[in-house]
């Protein structure tokens, strides 16, 4: 590797970081919810609320970072998103009430929304095409880093409740958000090093300080050819209208278009339902808090794996077979664990129920030592029974005693679904925004889709509890299946393959 490819790699690494810390903040929630749902007596729309906010502010930090990117430039708002990530994790473990945490969440969610819209566009703008694929799926690969520390992290302060003195079930919860502060100053200062992007110095008219980067980038020969590209096809195409109406010209509306259902789809398929709740599903299995804490962490290992495997493919094989042959395992694996959870049945035993603090036998005699065939009638009836609130405080013990199912079924249902994600949806869409539109108006369009894209995110992680509650695991987990196979034979027909093409060869071949 020469010291221009290494330079163009750092820069890239560094700017993903971003990356991590998203990963990090999704996944961290998790383990945190069984700590605050009865600490704060969350109903499960509030729960909802308090794992989705981040994705509610996000959406509206990813309609105006493009926008916003190409007037201060993309280096100036990664070092203020950088700062927000600090902020919110500080809050975050300080949170003297719900609506603290949520406001704290939300100012992360400003941040993480305008990181994942900025690193794959800044990253396609530094990189050579030929590894374009590669460098800014290092942005997914960083992402997916970040959700399996969040669980061996989560893991690490659970064990320690019982070997430490200085954690406790009251203050775990901090510190699985706190640590993340960490990361995030690191974050910080990097933002500081990276340079301005060459094509954003250029649409400024700045071409002196654009040939400069260039030059540190790829050396001499390449730098200059590259410039006299970026900056013809500027001159070629200075006449575009304004970029607002330029998201429906006739030769942009088609990319649009493919823009929309990737990114509508990455979402609602379901993967920030198993991301951020992964440790209250496998406890849905009934296989308990310790060993729920600890089959999260297969999902954070699954998802480097299957990651480090789409980075070392996208680019040699092409973006349409991954995202298909993807689609097809989320597909199916959605429809393993949606078999695993309707084959489940629910007795919770006397025996046990009058173990638990606050149950009297009395109280609890219609619902135990008896059979129920779905988790919605076993819950309805045990709420009722207990209250919400002493059923929430105990809901992990009981679902622990009470359900009869094949756990390892589900297990591999939600761990394939992960590795066909990080497959595909997960690194492939950023790719391809980053490279379906104009130069002129990247910015705006991703921020566009990724309004979408977090809007469809948003949705899905705050109806997920009350889904759970009230439509049952089995056909939860159907309906993020059955839209998986939609989406695969949608894109079947309209997806185009970009590996191996400059921006520049892209849109003038897109656009016609």
């Amino acid at each position: 590797m020469t010291s221009h490819s290494k330079r163009t790699l750092g820069t890239a690494l560094a700017v993903s970081l971003g990356g991590f810390l998203f990963g990090f903040d999704a996944s961290v929630i998790s383990g945190v919810i069984r700590y605050i749902k009865p600490e704060f007596g969350l109903t499960d729309l509030e729960l909802g609320w308090v794992v989705s906010s981040p994705a509610f502010s996000a959406m509206f930090a990813m309609l105006v970072a493009g926008a916003v990117a190409d007037i201060v430039g993309r280096k100036r708002v990664l070092v203020v998103v950088a700062f927000l990530y600090a902020l919110s994790a500080i809050l975050s473990a300080l949170a003297p009430s719900a609506f603290v945490l949520v406001v704290a969440r939300m100012l992360g969610g400003v941040a993480f929304g305008a990181a994942l819209i900025l690193a794959p566009l800044y990253i396609a703008e530094i990189a050579p095409a030929e590894k374009r694929g590669r460098l800014v799926s290092v942005q997914q690969l960083n992402i997916v880093l970040g959700f399996s520390a969040a669980y061996f992290s989560n893991y690490f302060f659970l064990q320690a409740i019982e070997s430490s003195g200085w954690i406790t079930d009251l203050t775990a919860w901090r510190w699985m958000l706190g640590v993340e502060a960490i990361p995030a100053l690191i974050y910080f200062a990097s933002a500081f090093l990276i340079p301005s992007s060459p094509r954003w110095l250029m649409m400024k008219g700045r071409k002196q300080e654009a040939d400069k980067v260039l030059k540190w980038l790829r050396g001499d020969e390449r730098a200059q050819q590259e410039s006299q590209r970026i900056n013809d096809h500027l001159t070629d195409s200075q006449d575009e209208r304004l970029p607002y109406r330029a998201l429906l010209s006739k030769g942009v509306r088609f990319v649009l278009v493919v823009g929309l259902i990737v990114g509508v789809l990455q979402q609602i398929t379901g993967v920030n339902a198993i991301y951020f709740y992964a440790t209250s599903i496998f406890e849905q299995s009934g296989i308990g808090a310790d060993a729920s804490f600890a089959q999260a962490v297969w999902v954070g290992i699954i998802n480097v794996l299957f990651t480090l495997l789409a980075m070392a493919m996208i680019d040699r094989y092409g973006r349409k077979p991954l995202m298909l042959i993807g689609l097809a395992g989320v597909a199916l694996s959605m429809c393993v664990t949606s078999y695993g959870f309707h084959q489940a049945t629910y007795e919770w035993p006397m025996e046990h129920a009058v173990q638990l603090e606050g149950v009297t036998a009395e109280s609890i005699a219609d619902v135990t030592d008896r059979v129920y065939d779905n988790d919605v009638e076993f819950k309805r009836a045990l709420g009722g029974a207990l209250g919400d609130d002493l059923y929430r405080t105990h809901e992990s013990a009981i679902i622990e005693a009470s359900a009869n199912m094949n756990a390892r079924l589900i297990l591999v249902g939600i761990l394939g679904f992960v590795a066909s994600f990080a497959f595909s949806l997960g690194p492939v869409m950023w790719v391809m925004l980053s490279e379906l539109f104009p130069n002129r108006i990247r910015g705006l369009a991703i921020s566009v889709i990724g309004f979408v894209n977090s809007a469809v995110s948003w949705f899905v992680q705050f109806i997920f509890p009350w889904e759970l509650t009230n439509l049952g695991n089995a056909l939860t987990y159907l309906i993020y299946g059955g839209l998986a196979l939609v989406g695969l034979f949608v894109l079947l027909r309209m997806l185009p393959e970009t590996k191996g093409m400059s921006l520049e060869q892209i849109e003038d071949e897109l656009a016609t």
